[in-house]
């Protein structure tokens, strides 16, 4: 049979958070938290760093793009480990601003903001969005960890 099989179940983790600066700071701690409980660590290098960078620019622009007053945004991370494939961590962040999708543009080496869509892209193996009801979104982005344990 050539269907991979989960060894497990997915290891997920759901917060809501203030769209503030104090929010994704907490963001980014939860995630290293979490990540550390699960046992992705800092011994996985580069894969621990680029999910940590890539939660900090997700917040930063959930908290500046995606603010609507009086609404947080929410983290949910997930870990899941498959058969032949390793383990894939996805990070979403979901804020309620689906009029305002991110878009990844080309800038200019000398402008002051546009560049965490770039970095996103470089370090993630997959990202997207996805529309939430009624009036909101996911910007999500996936790493395969091939140090998984």
């Amino acid at each position: 049979m050539t269907t991979e099989i989960p060894l497990d179940n997915p290891r997920r983790h759901t917060i809501t958070l203030a769209a503030t600066p104090k929010g994704a700071c907490l963001c980014r701690s939860v995630t290293r938290r979490q990540l550390s409980i699960w046992g992705v660590d800092s011994t996985f290098g580069e894969s621990f760093q680029s999910a940590l960078i890539i939660v900090a620019e997700l917040a930063s622009n959930a908290i500046r793009h995606g603010r609507v007053a009086g609404r947080g945004f929410e983290l949910h991370l997930c870990l899941t480990t498959l058969v032949r494939r390793g383990a894939t961590l996805r990070i979403e962040i979901s804020d309620c601003r689906g009029d305002r999708l991110p878009v990844l543009a080309a800038r200019s080496s000398d402008a002051q903001s546009g560049r965490g869509l770039v970095l996103i892209d470089a370090l993630a193996d997959r990202w997207g969005t996805v529309p939430r009801h009624p009036n909101a979104k996911t910007v999500w982005a996936e790493l395969d960890l091939a140090d998984a344990r």
